[in-house]
């Protein structure tokens, strides 16, 4: 699992990046991101990240990428604690 924090600068790059990421995961704040998947496409989402937006990013812009693995213990509070579970609607 990764988790992905951005902050930048440029309006347009800000959204076409958060725009990457929704194909991919989860908003769980405004700009950080929750991406489960196989270990393949979160080295693809990684590369495309290095390949694409790198180069497009100044030194005011700043990107984590934190790699979580299933015994990582996340504590959730708020909204956060709801989206901790699989909601099924009918």
């Amino acid at each position: 699992m990764l988790l992905i924090s951005y902050d930048i600068s440029d309006t347009k790059l800000r959204t076409k990046f958060s725009k990457f990421l929704e194909k991919y995961g989860e908003r769980i704040q405004y700009s950080v991101f929750e991406i489960k998947n196989s270990e393949r496409v979160l080295k693809n989402i990684e590369a495309e990240i290095r390949n694409y937006f790198e180069k497009k990013f100044t030194q005011n812009d700043s990107i984590l990428i934190f790699h979580l693995s299933e015994n990582c213990k996340i504590t959730r509070y708020g909204n956060a604690k709801n989206r901790e579970t699989d909601v099924l609607i009918v």
